[in-house]
């Protein structure tokens, strides 16, 4: 039994069968469709859809529809490298243009676009940019530009890219190109930026859910951080991680301090030489290195789905890059873990570099910390609550079941009444001009310049509250802010009594809250259930694909992502089309690799005596309601094709594709023998077209075309098409 390859032209009939045959998925992810018929419908689409959602299937499908090139803008030359790679894998066309390349691989990859042998060019923006590239597209016909990081665009995004305001003017040399803009991380501000500046209409614009559901999401006061990270990452054990640090300094440290432990990790950081950087992402990717200790300027480039935690050892400076860094963790769909350790001082150390900035460069990014340290405080409610609502996407699930406070056994609560009259009391007396860190000052009885200088010392509250410490001032602070008893200006976090306030001091309501912050809350963490696998064969599998990956200088996950392996492990595919149910095995993947990883299945299963089981994939749910499948069971009723091309208003060649697709999941047609009635091609050249359909299969027809030097025309190679996949094999 042969793998059966993509039926048709070379230019495929459907998104969802390219969905399925080249990349090995059978349903989208949401928004996908809709997204993609909307560029195939040649209209302006911005599409906001979250890490891991599936962003480059919704212009890699269209590129395979169109009959022109579709050109991908993006700023992240590794990006470029991996899903250039991955695309190869399946079979795609595709290649990138940019200064990674030489002279003379330069010129060959122009070479390939200008004689039309590519489908996807990948180009970083000030490489579209320069004459010689408009001067190669000019003579091309472009069908699609794809912007991808679309942010980048706008001023108040987080990663604003001066060169990307230019691609508006790239836009008019191109003006039969759809346009499609791409991002992750865009609030309703950005998204109007961005189409603005593109020139969108108001509509066409998809925005699909923020909520990554398979990350937990956690935060932990930052005590002895070094160790913290050791204990966490000793969870993960074999598996792929990354931790994000404040400072090149603290990323050097770190690394050397994990490799000491005996963890496999690798710094990354703009202070590394460029061959040095690539040499410890080449690992990671490769799964020679566990953990990468980076800088902010790590993950941008890369794709890989089975990295399972994400540890931010300092405060990020925006929900945006909180956001983006916990979406490199779970691609794959399957659980991670993002673990932020908070502590004020990064909250300072931030501080004192925004206020190095002017005007609104420095409003917009304070603003950026406000939100992430409002985040980070907040102890009571469901961590997607304001991750989400910072998109402008309402959450009104109460308990997420993936967050550290959702999960966590509920802290005790006593009565802080008298604590909190204190605090709320001194605000009132200081004339509410102050931040927490003052107002405990002045309650601790300090004897600070700026204090005495105020005259606080000789306010009644001043050196009343001694009995707690300043940490257990601090988080009675936040409490408040969050209860709504305290309300907190932007810029400066100078703090004023809301009127719920006003009422609690006047009729003296009890305030319940904690007095101790809990060093690390413990948790019950619900997860999301798994698929139940066989874990000693997925360790099989995983080396087996690290074999394959190494052989082809390939990241592993280019042969198969980890979810791929867990459903084997899970289903045990023990023949060719059994192993096509599997997610994310394409015809490509699977005529390359498949045999390997059935052979490994076949004697595992056999010498543990486990069964196969089958799949129920939603494809198969569906295919009873398919076009396809009604006009081959009309064929099998004895209706004629003529008859068939009448009902249904289209060409006898659609009436022949949908009976090869049928022959092709390997049900019998009953009347296949009248097809031959309708072919001109005499007995030996029939017999020509079934040894070339043996040799090459029966995916692509222009093969069969080619070999045959154009003997026979596309629709007598349909019928025989048919009549090949008919026969007993």
């Amino acid at each position: 039994m042969v793998f059966i390859l993509p039926e048709g032209n070379p230019r495929m009939p459907t998104p969802a069968s390219i969905l399925k045959d080249t990349f090995g998925y059978d349903t989208f992810r949401p928004l996908q469709r809709e997204v993609i018929e909307n560029v195939l419908a040649r209209r302006d689409t911005l599409a906001v859809m979250p890490t891991g959602g599936g962003k480059s299937l919704c212009y890699q499908i269209p590129a395979l529809l169109f009959d022109g090139l579709t050109v991908v803008v993006s700023p992240l030359i590794a990006l470029m490298k991996d899903q250039v790679e991955q695309l190869r894998a399946d079979g795609v066309p595709a290649l990138f243009l940019n200064s990674s390349l030489q002279p003379e691989e330069y010129q060959d990859n122009m070479g390939k676009v200008r004689r039309g042998e590519i489908k996807l060019l990948y180009v970083a923006p000030e490489t579209l940019l320069t004459p010689r590239l408009f001067a190669l597209l000019s003579d091309l016909k472009i069908d699609c530009l794809t912007i991808d990081e679309a942010h980048c665009i706008s001023e108040w995004g987080h990663d604003f890219r001066p060169e990307y305001r230019q691609l508006a003017d790239v836009r008019h040399r191109f003006p039969s190109a759809v346009c499609l803009a791409l991002t992750a991380t865009a609030t309703p501000r950005v998204r109007a930026d961005i189409k603005s500046s593109l020139g969108f209409s108001q509509s066409n614009e998809f925005v699909a859910s923020f909520n990554r559901q398979n990350l937990f999401l956690e935060v932990q006061p930052k005590l002895d951080p070094a160790l913290q990270a050791v204990d966490f990452i000793e969870h993960f054990k074999d598996q792929s991680g990354i931790i994000y640090c404040f400072s090149r300094k603290q990323v050097d440290e770190l690394a050397d301090f994990l490799e000491r432990r005996g963890h496999l990790a690798r710094p990354y950081h703009a202070g590394l030489n460029d061959e040095q950087r690539r040499i410890n992402q080449e690992a990671f990717i490769c799964d020679d290195a566990q953990i990468i200790v980076a800088t902010i300027a790590f993950g941008m480039g890369i794709n890989k789905p089975d990295v399972r935690f994400v540890l931010h050892y300092d405060l990020p400076k925006s929900i945006e890059g909180y956001y983006q860094e916990i979406g490199r963790a779970g691609r794959d769909g399957l659980p991670a873990h993002c673990l932020l350790l908070y502590s004020y001082s990064d909250v300072a150390k931030l501080k004192y570099f925004i206020d190095q900035k002017e005007g609104p460069e420095r409003q917009v990014a304070l603003q950026h910390l406000h939100a992430i340290t409002r985040f980070a405080e907040d102890k009571t409610n469901c961590r997607r609550k304001p991750l989400l609502n910072y998109f402008g996407e309402a959450y009104t699930i109460q308990n997420c079941q993936n967050c550290d406070n959702c999960t966590a056994e509920a802290l005790p609560q006593t009565d802080i009444t008298l604590p909190a009259q204190m605090f709320l009391s001194c605000v009132k007396r200081t004339g509410e001009r102050f931040g927490a860190a003052h107002v405990t000052e002045v309650l601790l009885g300090s004897n600070a310049e700026r204090i005495l200088r105020l005259g606080h010392d000789r306010l009644s509250t001043y050196g009343i509250g001694r009995e707690l410490n300043k940490k257990q001032w601090m988080h009675l602070a936040r409490q408040l802010v969050q209860m709504g008893y305290l309300e907190q200006e932007s810029e400066y976090r100078t703090l004023s009594l809301s009127n719920k306030a006003l009422d609690a001091l006047k009729n003296r309501t009890p305030i319940l809250g904690q007095l101790h912050e809990a060093e690390e809350r413990l948790s019950r963490k619900a997860r999301q259930a798994e698929l139940e696998y066989n874990h000693a064969l997925f360790a099989l599998l995983r080396a087996k694909r690290k074999e394959l990956a190494d052989q082809a200088g390939v990241p592993p996950y280019v042969i198969f992502a980890d979810r791929t392996l867990v459903e084997m492990a899970a289903y045990a595919p023990q023949s060719p089309e059994r192993l096509l149910d599997i997610s994310g095995v394409g015809q490509v993947k699977a005529r390359q690799y498949g045999q390997a990883f059935l052979e490994l299945i076949q004697a595992y299963c056999q010498k543990h005596n486990l069964p196969e089981k089958v799949k129920e994939t939603r494809r198969a749910k569906e295919d009873s309601g398919r076009r396809y499948v009604i006009v081959a069971e009309a064929f099998n009723r004895g209706e004629s094709v003529t008859a068939l091309m009448e009902r249904y208003k289209v060409t006898a060649g659609t009436i022949l594709d949908h009976l090869a697709r049928y022959a092709a999941t390997g049900q019998k047609l009953h009347h296949a023998g009248q097809l031959l009635a309708l072919s001109s091609a005499s007995p030996d050249q029939q017999a020509a077209v079934f040894a070339a359909f043996d040799e090459l299969g029966t995916a692509l027809l222009k093969p069969v075309f080619d070999k045959l030097n154009g003997l026979l025309d596309y629709d007598e190679l349909k019928i025989l098409r048919i009549c090949f996949l008919n026969q007993d094999k």
